[in-house]
């Protein structure tokens, strides 16, 4: 089982850009010769609630569509829950050789078990050092999910010091 100091959770919060900062901090891992995975949303033309466009897998670069042109009868929300499912299958193989795990978000898909779920689960179970994002109306299924995490303000010193901290496990 993963450390409680090894997941760490930058709180989605409006107007900040999460995912880019994410993505900031897998490709300076990445460039320093650890081997990151997961998955990062992507935005396209998409706008609303569920606005994110696709899933890019950090490793290979495919993207996963996760928007759906048209809500689901009685749905405000486009996202397209079998991009999600692709992105997952695709993400799970990887995680065992990972020195690291990054995770767009764990929101009401991952809150009812379903979407990035798997990947959650198994980074956790794998003992891998884990960065994603919660936002405040998912905190109750999160910390039921992973209990004990390491919450970070959403600023690129503060994703640094976690994983100066967590060194040793995101070093080959």
């Amino acid at each position: 089982m993963t450390r409680s100091d090894a997941i760490a959770v930058v709180a989605n919060r409006e107007g900040q850009d999460t995912q880019a900062l994410l993505r900031a901090a897998a490709d300076a891992w990445s460039q320093a010769g650890a081997r990151v995975v997961g998955v990062l949303a992507e935005d396209g033309d998409a706008e609303g609630e569920c606005s994110a466009a696709f899933l890019r897998d950090i490793a290979s670069g495919r993207r996963f569509s996760i928007h759906l042109d048209a809500a689901p009868a009685g749905t405000a929300c486009h996202l397209d829950t079998a991009g999600i499912d692709s992105a997952c299958a695709g993400l799970l193989p990887q995680i065992a050789d990972a020195d690291v795990v990054v995770l767009s978000k764990f929101g009401k898909t991952e809150a009812a078990r379903r979407g990035l779920w798997m990947a959650f689960r198994e980074a956790v179970a794998a003992g891998k050092p884990l960065l994603t994002t919660v936002s405040a109306k998912h905190r109750d299924a999160w910390t039921a999910f992973v209990g004990e995490a390491v919450w970070l303000e959403p600023d690129s010193v503060s994703i640094e010091r976690w994983r100066q901290a967590v060194e040793g496990q995101v070093r080959r």
